[in-house]
């Protein structure tokens, strides 16, 4: 099995249990996907078949906090984490109905360095506006775990330490205050990790963090999860699901 960023030597004993990677989806808008060089983007319509697929199949979208801690108990196989990413105010407005229409739980990785502003840090496609400070506030109030995103949207694995800290503490620190609760999760932006990303996040003190496929650091504070898409109907669902159990080794400590 493949070393985990969490099984290194801390200072604290391994954890003491392995199991099957869980299956934790990857959004980000929900809307209009006609310009969409990213295909970042589902419509209402095809959430609304891909949540009525996972329904039909005895399973339940929850956030990554419940599955997680429903693994710890040695349950929630029936379980699937929904995750949005960059906090789209299209969330509360198009993803956030459907997600109460079929009884699902999510979390939403927000910017809190960038409530009310836009997707800056994509050169190409659309503009699409970001949460603002009272729709992170509604989506928490409405069940949904909110988590950090990083303040600003930058690449961890090129942040100066400065940079890092504040990407990674800071965005805790002000969305806790935002929001009035824990802030227990992290999502690296773009995906992209290594070990220092990996232990700053440890370090600012996060339950966990998703990434999209960290290889070999993959853990607790790296999770792996997968792409969905405008494109994924039930059979390529079936398909990435079936992959996902297949190609993922176990984790330590899930």
């Amino acid at each position: 099995m493949a070393a985990s960023v969490d099984s290194l030597d801390t200072g604290r004993p391994p954890a003491p249990r392995s199991g099957p990677v869980p299956w934790v989806a990857m959004y980000h808008s929900v809307g209009d996907c006609s310009d969409d060089p990213y295909r970042i983007t589902v419509t209402p319509e095809r959430l609304g078949k891909q949540l009525a697929w996972l329904r039909r199949r005895g399973l339940r979208g929850v956030s990554v906090a419940e599955l997680l801690a429903a693994r710890a108990r040695g349950e929630g196989r029936n379980l699937v984490g929904l995750t949005f990413d960059d906090g789209y105010a299209d969330f509360v407005t198009d993803a956030l109905p459907l997600l109460h229409r079929w009884d699902c739980g999510a979390t939403l990785f927000v910017l809190p360095g960038r409530l009310g502003g836009d997707n800056a840090w994509d050169p190409l496609g659309p503009r699409k506006p970001l949460l603002t400070a009272d729709g992170i506030r509604r989506a928490a109030a409405e069940g949904v775990e909110i988590g950090s995103h990083g303040l600003t949207h930058v690449d961890l694995t090129k942040a100066d330490d400065l940079t890092l800290k504040a990407e990674v503490a800071e965005s805790r620190a002000q969305l806790e205050e935002l929001t009035g609760a824990p802030v227990d999760g992290f999502c690296y932006p773009y995906g992209t990790i290594d070990a220092r990303a990996v232990q700053a996040v440890r370090d600012a003190g996060y339950t966990y963090a998703c990434a999209i496929d960290p290889g070999p650091l993959t853990g607790p504070h790296a999770l792996p999860r997968v792409y969905v898409g405008q494109e994924d109907t039930a059979w390529r669902l079936h398909l990435k699901h079936w992959l996902h159990r297949l190609r993922r080794r176990p984790v330590e400590g899930l």
